[in-house]
Parts: structure tokens; sequence; C-alpha cells
């Protein structure tokens, strides 16, 4: 039988030991490596392979020897609880295997887990699971958790309190993030609120989300956007150092000053102009820009949208004799001192 999306779900949390077993397939590794984790945890518990009630077989081990499936799914552990007999990376060179092996299947055998890529409808393991009565399919597709999930894997680490804004701020760093890095990112959530009652925030989530690359140019152009300006040669100093280019360094305060303008001539306010841009803004990074857009307003920000193409137009000019560091540096002065509040 198929699996919906949803019915997998509550299905992979939930198993009925008294199905002859799932295959879950798909395109992404990562997806049905952690359902299938998820799966087996909740057939066997923690100790399941510890007391030997679980058998893995790799694909390649069961086209030598066909009978191994079998005897996983007839033998008998010396502990007392469901068993799992689980294939890795299957496909249709051992279908005749895996199809025997369901048609032979019995009430006291081993609940059979098998894993697969992208299966095509034509596959016959695919066949053989979504028309057999007591045996699921279930396909994975490249979609990011739903809220339900992620209040789900949160809840298993013992956080419910959750507050609105962080919850947003997950939803969108899973669109952000491959499955796998995203459940790193909630698996440290848990750790870093060991001891701590307070609900969830978004200060909490930018602290476990990964670190980006552009972290030390976020912090010149938050400078310059905030009208820091005494903070500014300092910093450059160290981006200098670091090796940042006087080029790249234009671009990315184009970047940042084009984002707070299209913020601030949104229709529907500054909010909801950060709300629409691509990637996801979230965070205190999200609250920063907002405030920094609402500061700057329309016509100053296309003041300094004019300033700094001059300055990339003079970075590239074949004729520009003065050193190019010295040129965004003096931009950028011009700037803080154009947005202080007035």
């Amino acid at each position: 039988m198929k699996l919906s999306p949803r019915d997998a779900n509550a299905y992979f949390a939930k198993p009925d030991t008294s199905r002859t077993g799932v295959l879950i397939y798909g395109t992404d590794p990562m997806r049905v490596a952690l359902k299938r984790q998820q799966i087996i945890a909740a057939l066997i518990g923690p100790q399941g392979e510890e007391e030997m009630r679980l058998t893995r077989i790799p694909a390649g081990d069961l086209r030598k020897d066909t009978a191994l499936l079998n005897d996983a799914l007839k033998a008998i552990s010396f502990f007392p609880g469901p068993r799992v007999a689980f294939v890795e990376d299957a496909n249709d060179i051992i279908a005749k295997t895996v199809i025997a092996a369901l048609d032979d299947w019995q009430p006291d055998d081993a609940t059979l887990i098998i894993t697969a890529g992208n299966l095509k409808k034509t596959s016959k393991i695919r066949k053989a699971f979504e028309s057999h009565r007591n045996a699921y399919a279930a396909a994975l597709f490249d979609e990011p958790p739903t809220r339900a999930e992620i209040e789900s894997d949160l809840a298993k680490s013992g956080l419910t309190d959750i507050a609105p804004d962080a919850m947003t701020d997950l939803t969108t760093l899973s669109r952000q993030l491959g499955p796998g890095d995203f459940r790193q990112v909630l698996e440290k959530l848990s750790l870093y609120k060991i001891g701590d009652a307070t609900a969830l925030s978004s200060d909490d989530v930018d602290a476990c989300a990964p670190a980006t690359t552009e972290a030390a140019l976020d912090d010149i152009l938050n400078i310059v956007a905030e009208s820091r300006t005494r903070e500014i040669g300092p910093v450059l100093s160290k981006l200098k150092a670091q090796g940042t280019q006087p080029v790249g360094l234009c671009i990315g305060a184009t970047r940042h000053f084009r984002a707070l303008y299209s913020a601030a001539s949104d229709p529907g306010g500054a909010a909801s102009g950060i709300a629409r841009m691509r990637p996801p803004i979230f965070g205190p990074r999200r609250d920063r820009m907002l405030k920094q857009a609402q500061q700057w307003g329309v016509h100053r920000l296309e003041t300094a949208l004019t300033m700094l193409t001059d300055t990339d137009l003079q970075l590239r000019s074949a004729g520009q004799h003065a050193p190019a560091m010295a040129l965004v540096e003096r931009t950028l002065i011009r700037l803080a001192m154009l947005g202080a509040p007035r």
C-alpha cells in the first residue's frame, strides 16, 4: 500500500508491528536514512541493536546469498521484543529475493525495512510493496519538514515552550539547510537549552544556526547602516588583513543597501518587504535590517545606492589611480554620515 507523506510521518513515529514492513525510497539519501533511523528506533527501542534484534543486510550481500533475508526474518533473538530485518540500498537486482520474503512473511517474523534510492514506477520492488496488503511503500520527496515535524522533533528533546518568532526562524532555516544539517541544529538547540526553563527564542536559534562565511562582511555593513562612523576604520583594517578585496566589499554593500531599499519601498511596509526576501532573513538579523530600513527611508537609500554605483564604476575604471580600499572607505564613511538619525 502507498503511504501519503502525512500518513508516512505518523507511521514512522509509531509503526505497527503487525505489518510486514515498509519500503522507504527517495532521491535524497539523508532524508531516507533519517526516516529509516526513526522507524527502527520506534520499533526496537534504544537497546534493540545491543540485544541483537536488528539485522542489517547490504543489498550487495543479499545478491551473493539470497537466504540471508529469509534467515533474518525467521531468526529468534535471545531477548524479547520486536525484531527488524533491514536491507540497505535495495534495487531490482534483488527484487526476486525481496518479493519471495514478502510472500513468505508470517506474523511472528521480524519487520522488514527496506531503503532505496529513486525507484521508477516500473520498479519491481516498488510495485511489490505498493500492491501488498500488509506492507507499505513510502516515497520521500525533497521537501523541508513541516511545522508539526519540527515541533515533534523538539518535543522529543524536551523543548515544548517555543516562541512564535523562534518557530518562524526554524521553519525558515529548514528551507535553507539540508535535512542532516537541520537535524544537527535541532540537536544543538536541545543541548543549548539544558537547564534553561525559558522559552526557545530567536536568539537561541541564531546562536545554534551554522555560521555564514559572510559574517565579517555583515559586521562592517551593519556598522555603516547604523551610522557608527568611528568603527569603520578599525574594522576595515581587519577585513583588509583577512584578504577582503575592495570590489567585493563594494558589491556586498550594494547588495545590503539594495535589500534595505526593497524593504523600505514595499507597499506593505518594511516588515512585509523583509518577509518577502529570498533567501529568507530570520532571527536578530531580520529585526536589525528592519530597523535599518525604517531608519533610512526610501529617499536616502536611493542616494546610498547611487553613491555605491559610482564607487563601483570608479573601482573598475582603467583610469582610476586612487587606492581602491581608501576609495571604498571614504564611501562607507559618507554613507554612515548620510544615514545618521535626523
